[in-house]
């Protein structure tokens, strides 16, 4: 049991080394915005220091949209825009940031209708609301919120900077990584053809979401449940404490990949932050640990020290099982999934519940059964032992 004990840690400890180092160093999972603003996708885009970030609102209709362009000045403007007809400049619906003569960062849309565009404001073939930039640390950033029809989902999308002068948008380079910025983006699934794409943050955060779901609160429970039950049933000894062991180390297993998310997560958004969900994460997985090691420091059972140990066993336990409960409400209380998921969730919680309070019932029942079958023996023994004696006493009289 040590060598299996032992396996399970470090088949966990290699599977965390193995999750925060296998996904790609994405830039544009590390930035941040200001108001604590997040979005669902991004991607570092080929060309020209650039990422775009978006998240796309299905009931609504509209898709929300960050595009960043780093190493930037004061004397430059950036664009960022969708083409139809394809990767190319003309087409373009276009929005375009600068730094106007009072030094304040300012935005607009053009339609870029040919080759030497004016650049000047006009209107867009869709509508474009909560129009923004800002200019930043040498990072300009454009912020609008995007409604486009369904046939624009995929499609064309074109960035581009250039110089500033005396207030004017001047003409870009037309070499170099000027002429490499295009590329196709996907808003629905989150991929964008125009660059190593990061995928989806929030595919991401609900792996995270789902493994911890199942393992701190579902494979937990469940575990606990076989260990307080089976082993009343004579017939399940030792099969109670396989099947325990069994869904426990699946559990921890399971709960440590989805720690080891959580924590890149943290690292890939280090301006955003959820204290109590990580706080209590980070006591699940230290409390999981010890579990694990307990299996190493479990004594026998007529050992002197075998109480100290199922106090310490039973009350790390239990704290799991409701810190996981706990914390995968706060879970969802970030993730806000659909209200679907919470509900199946609370339904597996009240099956738990009753499954254990039936089971605890039938427990008592068989211990209680038990003890008076077990004393009516033993007095029936005695009773049988004292009429031997009397009868064999009065044949020798």
């Amino acid at each position: 049991m040590q060598i299996k004990a032992w396996n399970i840690v470090l088949f966990a400890c290699l599977l965390v080394f193995c999750l925060a180092s296998s996904s790609s160093a994405q830039t544009c999972l590390s930035q941040t915005f200001s108001n604590n603003r997040q979005y669902a996708n991004c991607s570092d885009l080929p060309a020209l220091n650039s990422f775009i970030h978006w998240t796309y609102d299905e009931s609504a209709g509209t898709i929300e949209i960050a595009y960043r362009h780093s190493g930037t000045t004061s004397s430059r403007w950036s664009a960022w825009g969708i083409n139809p007809r394809g990767p190319t400049m003309v087409g373009t619906q276009a929005l375009v940031a600068f730094v106007n003569s009072s030094g304040v960062a300012q935005a607009f849309t053009t339609s870029v209708d040919s080759l030497s565009p004016s650049m000047q404001p006009a209107d867009l073939s869709f509508p474009v609301s909560s129009l923004s930039a800002t200019l930043e640390n040498n990072e300009m950033t454009i912020f609008a919120v995007l409604r486009i029809s369904q046939n624009l989902m995929s499609t064309s999308q074109v960035w581009q900077e250039g110089p500033v002068s005396n207030g004017q948008i001047q003409p870009h380079s037309t070499s170099g990584a000027n002429v490499q910025s295009a590329g196709r983006i996907n808003f629905i699934t989150g991929q964008s053809g125009g660059g190593s794409s990061a995928g989806s943050r929030t595919r991401r955060r609900n792996v995270h979401g789902v493994l911890n779901t199942v393992s701190w609160g579902i494979l937990m429970p469940l575990g606990a449940i076989t260990a307080r039950y089976m082993k009343v049933f004579k017939s399940a000894d030792p099969a109670w404490f396989y099947l325990h062991i069994a869904c426990q180390s699946s559990a921890y297993i399971v709960g440590v990949a989805g720690w080891a998310t959580g924590i890149k997560l943290g690292s890939d958004s280090p301006g955003v932050t959820y204290n109590p969900h990580r706080t209590i994460g980070i006591i699940l997985f230290c409390f999981g640990t010890l579990q694990v090691f307990a299996l190493l420091l479990r004594p026998n059972k007529d050992h002197k020290y075998r109480l100290f140990w199922n106090i310490y066993h039973h009350a790390i336990g239990y704290s799991v099982i409701i810190l996981s409960i706990v914390n995968i409400f706060e879970g969802f209380d970030i993730l806000k999934p659909a209200d679907k998921w919470k509900r199946i969730y609370i339904g597996i919680l009240i099956f738990l519940g009753v499954l254990a309070t039936f089971l605890e019932a039938f427990t008592w029942f068989v211990v209680i059964r038990r003890k008076k079958t077990s004393k009516h023996i033993h007095t029936m023994n005695g009773a049988n032992g004292h009429g031997f004696g009397a009868t064999a006493l009065g044949q020798r009289v």
